[in-house]
């Protein structure tokens, strides 16, 4: 693995952080709005991520742990699933999106839960960021060998 596909890493990581953080955005956004039915009614959606494996090279390798042997080349969305656990139903016979039983269905979004979630990727973000900043100052200092 060369010094230059660490910026290739680096960039993967932040930008499945950015589809983390616009998914946590949108939850919070999401987090109060109510319907009268269970279908239309948000639910809260998370990221799935998946580990970039180096392709494996020509002919077989003989190895017992073949695809442990695989190197990471970043991390990639394969989706965003929704959130199947059951929605908050509130008996609100006053309010206007009541149905005819009298109940408001409001999503699963915990925002407490969110607000760690939202924290933990922006620091996921900042990790990659500086680990592209010391990646560079690396490049730099071998170019400045020959000196």
């Amino acid at each position: 693995m060369s010094l230059a596909s660490v910026f290739n890493i680096a960039g993967s990581g932040m930008s499945a952080q950015t589809t983390r953080l616009n998914t946590v955005a949108s939850n919070i956004a999401n987090a109060e709005t109510v319907s009268s039915s269970i279908d239309q009614t948000y639910r809260a959606r998370h990221p799935v991520f998946a580990t970039m494996l180096q392709g494996q090279q020509a002919g077989d390798s003989g190895s017992l742990f073949q695809d442990q042997d695989s190197a990471g080349q970043g991390v990639q969305v394969t989706g965003v699933v929704e959130d199947q656990s059951d929605l908050e139903a509130r008996y609100e016979p006053n309010h206007p999106a009541a149905n005819k039983d009298g109940y408001v269905y409001y999503p699963n979004v915990n925002v407490v839960e969110e607000m760690a979630d939202m924290i933990s990727a922006s620091r996921s973000f900042q990790t990659n960021a500086e680990l592209m900043n010391t990646a560079k100052t690396m490049m730099q200092k071998v170019l400045t060998l020959g000196q």
